[in-house]
């Protein structure tokens, strides 16, 4: 913000320059460059990340944070609908829905306060291909489970 007014001062400094303060064009003879040596790095030099004031930066963290959010609640949502087709129990008795849904709950409680934008994506794309990759398993083995249903079928 403070170099765009920088420019913007300095062109309308360089256009009264142009022009005076008639408007009339007044041919300028000398070099028409960067009038500073400041301003010749600010143009030529490759520039840090903008620093920001703490209420701008702020606003930056939490736009980032409810798209995180955001995303996770999706995610989460997705892992309760996949699970509603995991009916059958495990070894113990208990349903597959319900151990996915106790994981899935144990995992997100985990993960609530981390903050590191990297670890968040890394965590929303891990869980993502999980679904995508339990729900592509499921699909095939429903595949292969109808194939032998048709097969045992025709042999009848």
């Amino acid at each position: 913000m403070i170099s765009y007014l920088r420019r913007c001062r300095n062109l309308r400094t360089r256009s009264e320059l142009a022009y005076g303060n008639d408007g009339f064009f007044i041919q300028r003879l000398l070099y028409n460059g960067p009038d500073t040596v400041e301003e010749l790095l600010d143009r030529h030099v490759v520039k840090k990340e903008k620093s920001l004031d703490d209420e701008e930066e702020e606003l930056l963290t939490r736009q980032r944070l409810t798209s995180s959010r955001r995303e996770a609640l999706s995610l989460y949502r997705d892992i309760l609908r996949a699970s509603r087709f995991f009916m059958w129990p495990d070894s113990l008795g208990v349903l597959w829905r319900d151990i996915l849904r106790e994981n899935a709950r144990k995992e997100f409680e985990e993960a609530r306060f981390e903050t590191d934008p990297e670890i968040v994506t890394r965590l929303l794309i891990g869980g993502r291909d999980a679904v995508q990759s339990a729900l592509e398993k499921l699909a095939e083995k429903q595949r292969q489970q109808i194939e032998k249903e048709r097969a045992g079928g025709h042999g009848r």
